[in-house]
């Protein structure tokens, strides 16, 4: 009995030295993709060619400016401001815009109440797209979040033309900060779980978990 035993003990450690090598490929190849999506999210953004529209998500600072500048420059000849406080109106965002825009800018704005999550941008996006014909669509939202935006946009738009412009908000600037680094990994992670759809997985009880309105209020909805 000894004998089988002793047979036991290396195939045991064999196992435990598989599933320890497993684990340290799986956590490389998990700290390789955030070096790259650390330097994706700090690009610089491309000037995207005229398109039919353009879709800006509120959660960050820069992202309602750029997305105005760009109907401003005959980027987009429409515009949806996606997740909005729902008693904000087109005047919150006309006096704390720096910067007099035409009055074409704002005939041609659009804002979307209804969403409270990237997912809920995108389908908000998708209504607001089949809604005004829409055929190619700039998507204006933070580096960190393009990626993930774009997916979820894409996955509820298909067919239409996608173009990124990622903006830089304040916390890309000192990327060695504890608090951006947080903020990176819990994006990183987000999009991980993005790339296998986990979200429309659990469609069925996704207003249960994200049930909080975290959409910003009237006075904090623009950049």
């Amino acid at each position: 009995m000894a004998a089988p035993a002793a047979m036991k003990a290396p195939a045991r450690r064999g196992v435990l030295l598989l599933v320890l090598a497993v684990a340290c490929m799986l956590v490389a190849s998990w700290a390789m993709g955030l070096v790259w999506f650390v330097r994706d999210a700090r690009r610089p953004p491309r000037m995207p060619p005229p398109c039919d529209g353009a879709v800006a998500l509120t959660g960050g600072q820069g992202r309602i400016e750029a997305s105005l500048q760009l109907m401003a420059q005959h980027r987009a000849r429409q515009l949806l401001i996606s997740g909005v406080d729902p008693h904000a109106t087109l005047g919150d965002f006309l006096t704390r815009t720096p910067r007099l825009l035409p009055l074409g800018v704002w005939l041609h704005t659009t804002l979307g109440r209804q969403a409270t999550s990237t997912l809920g941008n995108a389908d908000e996006t998708a209504q607001w797209v089949r809604t005004h014909g829409i055929h190619s669509l700039i998507v204006v939202t933070a580096g960190y979040h393009i990626r993930r935006a774009m997916m979820e946009i894409a996955r509820a738009v298909p067919g239409v033309t996608l173009y990124p412009f990622a903006v830089q908000p304040p916390a890309l600037v000192h990327p060695r900060r504890l608090a951006t680094w947080r903020l990176l990994v819990v994006e990183y992670d987000k999009w991980l779980l993005a790339c296998v759809d986990t979200a429309r997985w659990t469609r069925p009880v996704h207003g249960l978990i994200h049930h909080d309105d975290t959409r910003p209020v009237a006075h904090a909805a623009t950049p």
